[in-house]
């Protein structure tokens, strides 16, 4: 049974949510953007309609969020009025009260991830670290895991470039993830992901480390404006190898694209031309680059890890420890 503390909690954050959030504000905001979606000719530039539709939509998800939760606090508010009388029960009133705390959470949540880019699609990287075959095996454990993450959370994954390891598990894999805040909630997985386990790659059955990297980029669409100067491009190219089609190992196919005035470097070898992967190349840096734009003051981030560069031990976004760990996945493969 809860307590009156923890009712007031839930209605005081409800109440802290509807000023935060500008509810009354978002509503005035809402019949106004719709007004502009009345307008004559409005589908004619169909880029920016949709652009339009998109920005309705998000604020009424903001005021539906609200709704919820508001509707979820009175239900509760009224179970604890009816217990009195002996109308419900404890479990009643527990179960009402997890509802709404849970909801609460959830907006809670979003309102933190305000950042433009957070709401937007993102593309995820992982990369093996030093460690041969155990940090091959890592890297694809943790690329099962960010699928089934997204399949649980209804994103949709698409897996852009796989490498495949020597023996087991991958070397790099690159996943466009889509869906609603799909960057904010996955933008702190950023950086190296360390193993420590007793590896069934080791004859001696010895505790082994291994590590790999995460990087997360927001997948910009049309709204984010990106201009990148061709002199401040720097293309380098270079033979892919591994195995693919007859000119892999014969044609410099591979391109690396680095931006001068940040140091900042992409690499790009999933298409079988070079003309493509510049395409990648850029299309990557300009992500990138967006990225630190809207994360003014932020400190550039270094990307020689995407050319295989050695993992250092560094400081892990997460440590994962266990006897003989391993991820358990489902026989179809998810």
């Amino acid at each position: 049974m809860i307590t009156i503390e923890q009712l007031k909690s839930i209605k005081e954050r409800t109440e802290a949510l509807y000023r935060y959030l500008d509810i009354e504000g978002k509503k005035i905001q809402v019949e106004e953007e719709q007004l502009r979606t009345q307008a004559p000719g409005f589908w004619d530039d169909q880029k920016t309609a949709e652009a339009q539709m998109k920005k309705v939509k998000g604020l009424q998800q903001w005021i539906a969020g609200y709704n919820e939760i508001k509707t979820l606090s009175d239900e509760l508010q009224l179970a604890f009025d009816f217990y009195k009388d002996e109308l419900v029960t404890e479990e009643e009133i527990d179960e009402a009260y997890a509802k709404a705390s849970v909801a609460i959470d959830e907006l809670e949540l979003k309102n933190m991830l305000r950042d433009e880019a957070d709401q937007m699609d993102c593309v995820l990287k992982i990369n093996s670290g030093a460690g041969g075959t155990e940090s091959q095996d890592w890297a694809s454990m943790l690329m099962r895991m960010y699928l089934r993450y997204a399949e649980t959370n209804g994103y949709k994954a698409t897996i852009a470039n796989l490498q495949e390891g020597d023996e087991a598990g991958i070397k790099t894999c690159t996943i466009n993830i889509e869906g609603d805040f799909a960057y904010g909630y996955l933008k702190g997985e950023n950086g190296v992901h360390r193993l420590v386990r007793v590896s069934p790659y080791n004859a001696q059955g010895k505790r082994m480390t291994s590590f790999a990297s995460v990087f997360v980029t927001p997948l910009v669409d049309d709204s984010i404006e990106v201009n990148i100067l061709p002199a401040n491009i720097s293309w380098d190219t270079f033979r892919s190898g591994g195995a693919g089609g007859q000119n892999v190992n014969k044609v410099e196919a591979g391109v690396r694209a680095i931006h001068i005035p940040t140091g900042t470097a992409v690499v790009s070898t999933e298409a079988r031309s070079q003309h493509m992967n510049k395409q990648i190349a850029l299309n990557r840096l300009c992500e990138i680059l967006a990225e630190m734009n809207m994360e003014s003051g932020r400190r550039e981030k270094n990307l020689a890890w995407m050319e295989h560069a050695r993992l250092e031990r560094g400081n892990p976004v997460r440590v994962y420890e266990g006897r003989s760990f391993r991820l358990k996945t489902e026989k179809n493969g998810g």
